[in-house]
Order: structure tokens, then C-alpha cells, then sequence
């Protein structure tokens, strides 16, 4: 009698764990369908219609997005966004993202672009729809002129910062012979910030900073000490800075394009240029 009972819990317990695996896996399905939906579909109209468009950052990347110390969000990024979709009648809620992870919050629907500073290229293209150009930019190798590096041979041995999931650790990793197989460990420090990454350089825990020249010029215009640093350009490609989108978002797409345009022809985007970049020389 009791081997039968036994037996009986042993079927019934078998069953409910059947039945567990089944909820699991259709919840599992419903989740990959919702993503799947929001990366496909074209939420130009639904945008449109709410008001507001949800844009993804990082807030430490200056010039282009960043908060000043009174927390109020600035930046090249900001402002040109803001222009585009002015003429459309849209608001834009920035939201702050772990920049590693940019591309599955896109596709997951928490957020409708990318727009910081976020470089165009093969690999992100797989995953990502992209705007046209709107900025053009470069990795520089960034360290105190007192350690005396003025090459990427000179960081043979050396430590090098840079940041997690960014267009030049991508290079840095795609590109080992020109600087990853010369560096300590033949592998990076990684910040989840430039911030982070020149408080290490300063203090002298990092050798050299892999690094956006965009950043790296504004931010050593706006140190105390900035007669101490010294930019050496690589032979990194030149990077193309675009919006990064959803693959169905075809229509917004389209107007974002068209935006970009009309804002280069009417003048506002050369005032978003001189405003944050001065009279250095860009390239849109």
C-alpha cells in the first residue's frame, strides 16, 4: 500500500513538473515574441501620436550627452536631437542606459534610438538600422605627457583604459596588432565611464586612454591642468556618428534623415557645431 502511494506522489509530482516546464516555456515564447515584435515594427505612427520619443544615453559622454553638476542634461547630442524632432512636433525623454547593453534595450522596446555618440559600423549594423552620418570621428591614445608615450609603441607593457562596449574597445579588439598585443596582459582596463577611466589615468593607475577624440578634446579644453595631457592619433579607421534605430522603424528612418538635412540647410546644424566644438574643424 504504501509503495502505491508512493508511486501515486511520484506520478502526480511528475506531472505538475510537466505542467511547470510548459507555463515556463510558453512565457519564455511570449517574451521572445514581444522582443521580436518591438525590434520589426514601425512605431512611427504610435510615436506620433504619444508625443514623446524615447532616446537612450550615456550621461557622461561629453560633449555629446552629459549632466552638468545641477544635474540638467547638455550636450552636441542633445541639442541636435532635440532640433530634429522640433520639426515634427516631438518631445524627446532621455533615459540613461548601461551603454553595454544599448542595443538590447532598443530591441527590447525600453527605448526607440540610440543617440550618443554611437558609432556606425559592420558589426553594430548586423543588429542595428542606422541614420545617415550626421558627425565624423576618430580614436585618439590619450596619457600624461610625463610618461612620455607619443606613439602606440610606446604603451608596449603598458596599462590601457577603455570603455566597456564603445567604438574603440570594439577597435581595440578587431584590430589587436595595432595596440591590444602591445599592451600589459594584452587586455584593457574597462570603465563604465570616460570619467572613471581619466581619474585612473590622472592618478597614474592607467598608462593610456583609448578614447573618442571628440571626448578627449572637450573634456582636456575644460581641465585645470590641461597642458598635461597628450593626444596620439592611431591608424583607427575614421567613424561615422548616426542614430541608432530598430530595424522596422523604416519611417523613422526616413525622418530622421530628412531632419538631418533640413537642419544642415537652414543653418542649425552649423550653430550646434560651433556651439559645442567652437572654430575646431568638424566633419558632418
Amino acid at each position: 500500500m504504501r509503495r502505491l502511494k508512493l508511486k501515486k506522489r511520484l506520478i502526480s509530482l511528475s506531472l505538475l513538473l510537466v505542467m511547470l516546464i510548459g507555463v515556463a516555456g510558453t512565457l519564455s515564447g511570449c517574451g521572445e515574441s514581444v522582443t521580436k515584435r518591438a525590434d520589426t515594427q514601425d512605431t512611427w505612427s504610435k510615436i506620433k501620436k504619444r508625443g514623446t520619443v524615447v532616446v537612450g544615453l550615456d550621461d557622461s559622454f561629453v560633449p555629446m550627452g552629459f549632466r552638468e553638476k545641477s544635474g540638467k542634461l547638455e550636450g552636441y547630442d542633445i541639442d541636435l536631437a532635440r532640433a530634429v524632432f522640433k520639426l515634427y512636433g516631438i518631445k524627446i525623454s532621455f533615459q540613461t542606459i548601461d551603454w553595454s547593453m544599448n542595443a538590447t534595450e532598443l530591441r527590447n522596446g525600453t527605448i526607440d534610438l540610440i543617440w550618443n555618440g554611437y558609432t556606425k559600423n559592420p558589426q553594430r549594423e548586423k543588429v542595428v538600422a542606422f541614420s545617415n552620418t550626421y558627425l565624423k570621428n576618430k580614436q585618439i591614445l590619450v596619457s600624461l605627457k610625463k610618461n612620455k608615450i607619443n606613439s602606440f609603441n610606446d604603451m608596449t607593457g603598458k596599462t590601457l583604459g577603455a570603455q566597456s562596449g564603445s567604438s574603440g574597445y570594439e577597435s581595440l579588439e578587431n584590430n589587436p596588432k595595432v595596440l591590444k598585443d602591445k599592451i600589459a596582459k594584452k587586455t584593457p582596463i574597462q570603465y563604465d565611464t570616460f570619467t572613471n577611466a581619466f581619474l585612473d589615468l590622472n592618478a597614474g593607475r592607467i598608462q593610456g586612454l583609448l578614447i573618442d577624440s571628440v571626448y578627449a578634446n572637450y573634456y582636456i579644453k575644460h581641465e585645470a591642468n590641461s597642458a598635461d595631457y597628450n593626444e596620439t592619433p592611431g591608424t583607427f579607421q575614421t567613424e561615422d556618428f548616426a542614430v541608432g534605430m530598430r530595424k522596422g522603424d523604416k519611417t523613422m528612418k526616413r525622418k530622421i534623415n530628412d531632419g538631418l538635412k533640413t537642419l544642415k540647410a537652414n543653418g542649425t546644424l552649423d550653430k550646434i557645431n560651433r556651439k559645442w566644438f567652437g572654430n575646431q574643424k568638424v566633419e558632418n
